[in-house]
C-alpha cells in the first residue's frame, strides 16, 4: 500500500505522520513545492520510527510527481491560508488553481487512487478536485464532517466531565459557520445528551462547533493541524482496512435530502472501493432547513468557481 499526501504543512506532515503510526501503508510519499520541506519533515517522522514503533517507510519530494507513481490514496492538503485583503473570491481561485494542478499531476501516475482533500474552502475545493479528475464521484471526497464531529464530542465531553470516547454524534451541511450539528442524533454511551445537559447548553456548544475552526485560528494565527490531520488518517484507515465505517464527509448528492449536484457533509459508509453509499436519515423541519441553507451557501460558492471558468 502506497499513500501520497501533496502538502508538507502542519496538517498534511501530520496526517502523514498518524498514518505512519497506524501502519496504514508500505510508503508514504510527502510532496510540496517548497524546496526540502517534504524531504526534511520526511526525514524526522522516518527518524522516529525505531522509538515509535512503525515500519512505514516515508520520503519525501520536491515537485517529484513520478515518485508518488501507484499510489492508492492521495490526501490533498495544498492551499493557502486567507490573509489580510484576500476576498473569499481571491482564495477559491488561488486554491482552485492549485488543486487542478496538484490534482492532475497526481492522477497522471496514480490513475486509481482515490482522493481525499483537505483544502479550504472544503466542499468547493472538493468539487475543483472532482472536475479535475474525471473520476467518479464515489473516489473523490473531502474530510470535514469527522474534524466538526469531533469537536462537538470534545465540547460535549469537556460540559459532562467524561471521556470523549464514549460521544456519538453526528453533523451535515458545510465546513463553516452553517455547519448542521445534530443533538437530537448526539449520545452519550447511548444515553441523549438532551438528557444530559440543558438546552441552552447545549445550543451554546452547538454555536461553539461552528465557529471552532475561526477560534483556533484566533488563538494560534493559523489554521489547525492536530485534528485535522487524524481525521483524515481515521478516513484512511477505513478505505485500507475496509471498514465500512459509517462517517459524515463531505461527498456528491444527487438527490439525497432533495439536493443535486453538489458536495456537500453527509454520512456515508466508507470502505475500500471509497463512498459505498450516502446515508439518509431522518430530519426534521427545522434540520432540513438548516441543511437546505447550508447547501445554499456551499452552492454560492460552487457557483463562484464555476463562474471563474477554471475547468
Amino acid at each position: 500500500m502506497k499513500i501520497t499526501v501533496i502538502g508538507a504543512g502542519n496538517v498534511g506532515a501530520t496526517c502523514a505522520n498518524v498514518i505512519a503510526h497506524k501502519a496504514l501503508a508500505n510508503q508514504i510519499v510527502l510532496v510540496d513545492v517548497k524546496e526540502g520541506l517534504a524531504e526534511g519533515k520526511a526525514l524526522d517522522m522516518w527518524q522516529t520510527a525505531s522509538v515509535n514503533i512503525f515500519d512505514t517507510r516515508i520520503i519525501g519530494v520536491t515537485n517529484d510527481y513520478e515518485a508518488t507513481k501507484d499510489s492508492e490514496i492521495i490526501v490533498i492538503t495544498s492551499g493557502v491560508p486567507r490573509k489580510a485583503g484576500m476576498s473569499r473570491d481571491d482564495l477559491i481561485s488561488t486554491n482552485a488553481k492549485i488543486v487542478k494542478d496538484v490534482t492532475q499531476k497526481a492522477i497522471r501516475y496514480s490513475p486509481d487512487a482515490i482522493i481525499i482533500v483537505v483544502s479550504n474552502p472544503l466542499d468547493v475545493m472538493t468539487y475543483a478536485a472532482y472536475l479535475s479528475s474525471n473520476k467518479h464521484h464515489s473516489k473523490v471526497f473531502g474530510m470535514a464532517g469527522i474534524l466538526d464531529a469531533a469537536r462537538y464530542k470534545s465540547f460535549i465531553a469537556e460540559a459532562l466531565n467524561t471521556s470523549p470516547r464514549d460521544v456519538q454524534a453526528l453533523l451535515l451541511g458545510g465546513h463553516g459557520d452553517t455547519m448542521v450539528p445534530l443533538p437530537r442524533y448526539t449520545s452519550v454511551s447511548g444515553i441523549p445528551v438532551s438528557q444530559l445537559l440543558e438546552q441552552d447548553e447545549i445550543d451554546r456548544i452547538v454555536q461553539k462547533t461552528r465557529q471552532g475552526g475561526g477560534d483556533l485560528v484566533k488563538m494560534i494565527g493559523t489554521s489547525a493541524w492536530y485534528a485535522p490531520g487524524a481525521a483524515v488518517a481515521l478516513m484512511v484507515e477505513a478505505i485500507v482496512h475496509d471498514q465500512h465505517r459509517i462517517f459524515s464527509i463531505c461527498a456528491y448528492v444527487n438527490g439525497e435530502y432533495g439536493i443535486r449536484d453538489i458536495y456537500l457533509g453527509v454520512p456515508v459508509k466508507l470502505g475500500r472501493t471509497g463512498v459505498e453509499k450516502v446515508m439518509e436519515i431522518e430530519l426534521d423541519e427545522n434540520e432540513k432547513q438548516l441543511l437546505y441553507d447550508s447547501a445554499c451557501s456551499v452552492r454560492q460558492l460552487k457557483k463562484t468557481l464555476d463562474g471563474m471558468k477554471l475547468f
